[in-house]
């Protein structure tokens, strides 16, 4: 039986007050779908509300321009149908994947933390042993949910994601409803960065993570290795 990955994007199209776009990053999305998919694994997109998932205009630059997966990604008329008509997270139990995969952009801070389907589907998966992962942003789809044991499922835990330095640097510090870093580690996350918008990824258990758009391929491959063990121990 095929591996079974569920992938869940924001749903949200907009900076909260301040009006300005957002959505979901296409390199996020596009190189893990690819590793994955290529790699024989059923990726199923799921979003919070369902429906068209927005993309951040900023991460898609004139055709030709783009990094060659943001490329293939465009060119792809079937995976652009997907992302145009998702599920809605809600309705997918997390337990029933090996996987959940939470692409990045900003727009998941305003919509993925409220969204009791998003944070059901994490609690079940986790409580099962699957295994979770996120990149950059996509770690806004960790902070709300819980384990067995009523404690934040990254307490404890070695965790990365969008750091407040590229918070800042990319002058967004003050739009942001929270900064992701410091969320998780309020949390009690161990809090592990690599240099700024370079590849960092680490994996805790069950728990995969990566900083930023740069580690989107790097945590893909982290979770194959992972679902290529001949035996994965619950969370």
């Amino acid at each position: 039986m095929a591996t079974r990955i569920l992938m869940i994007v924001t749903s949200n199209a907009r900076m909260g007050d301040s009006g300005r776009p957002t959505g979901l990053w296409a390199e996020e999305l596009a190189a893990p779908y690819y590793a994955l998919a290529d790699a024989g694994a059923q990726v199923t997109l799921a979003s919070a509300a369902g429906g068209a998932a927005p993309i951040d205009p900023g991460s898609i630059k004139p055709r030709g321009d783009n990094e060659a997966v943001v490329e293939r990604f465009l060119d792809d008329g079937a995976l652009q149908a997907r992302i145009a008509a998702t599920a809605r997270a809600a309705d997918h139990g997390g337990a029933d994947f090996d996987a959940i995969f939470f692409p990045g952009g900003h727009g998941t801070l305003w919509d993925l933390p409220l969204d009791a389907g998003v944070t059901q589907a994490v609690e079940r998966a986790f409580a099962a042993g699957r295994l979770i992962a996120s990149v950059c942003h996509g770690a806004a789809g960790l902070v709300s949910a819980k384990g067995p044991d009523g404690r934040s499922i990254v307490a404890g835990r070695r965790i990365n994601a969008f750091t407040n330095a590229e918070e800042a640097a990319v002058g967004l510090d003050q739009v942001v409803p929270f900064l992701l870093e410091t969320r998780l580690r309020e949390l009690g996350a161990r809090f592990e960065a690599g240099p700024l918008w370079q590849p960092f990824a680490l994996r805790d258990g069950s728990l995969i993570t990566g900083q930023n758009p740069a580690s989107s391929k790097a945590v893909a491959d982290l979770v194959l290795s992972a679902l290529s063990e001949p035996k994965r121990h619950a969370a």
